[in-house]
């Protein structure tokens, strides 16, 4: 025969409480973000159809078809497609779609490198020696550049805010141990 114990049910409470606010950590809540980062991740992959350099679009760029053979393509202009693919787009809709936060994070780190290859293809567009046959920065590249900052701003909004969810159950966390701790420091157990 078993008697009934409120310290079990207070200790499944808590037990509660811990893994509605772990599942809860590992969310987004991205709000009216959500249609920004959308849109600008529709207008990022609109940019690979326009004019990367020359000739070249950004899809020439991520293939490396003979125009973007032609256009004399550095490195940098395509590791920054490449990012900008996988990092601006495809982990940006799936974090979007998911509302994991550790996607949301993937999202930012790789739109932020990505921003920094922007930089260096627009500068390698710019310098190029008189004798290279390609042509300096199109539009998209441009283009591309800005909007995957403007992502990076945003996803880093995102994961850094914090749902009023989120803080109460930071907050209960906070006054169930010091309460813990004071039980514990008076030899109350």
């Amino acid at each position: 025969m078993s008697t009934y114990k409120p310290e079990d049910s207070l200790e499944q409470y808590r037990k509660d409480i811990d893994a509605a606010e772990k599942k809860v950590a590992r969310e987004i809540d991205p709000g009216l973000r959500a249609l920004v980062v959308a849109v600008g991740m529709l207008a990022l992959l609109g940019t690979f159809a326009l004019p990367h350099t020359g000739d070249a679009t950004g899809w020439d760029v991520l293939v490396g078809n003979d125009v973007a053979l032609a256009e004399d393509i550095a490195l940098p202009s395509r590791v920054f497609v490449w990012l900008t693919l996988v990092f601006g787009i495809v982990i940006g809709m799936l974090a979007l779609a998911t509302r994991r936060w550790a996607l949301a994070w993937i999202a930012v780190a790789g739109s932020a490198v990505a921003s920094v290859f922007g930089m260096l293809a627009i500068w390698s567009r710019q310098t190029l020696d008189a004798s290279s046959p390609g042509a300096g920065p199109g539009l998209g590249l441009i283009l591309g550049w800005v909007l995957i900052m403007v992502l990076t701003f945003h996803w880093l909004h995102v994961v850094w805010q914090r749902t009023a969810i989120q803080l109460a159950a930071e907050e209960e966390r906070r006054q169930r141990t010091a309460e813990t701790e004071g039980r514990l420091l008076w030899g109350d157990r």
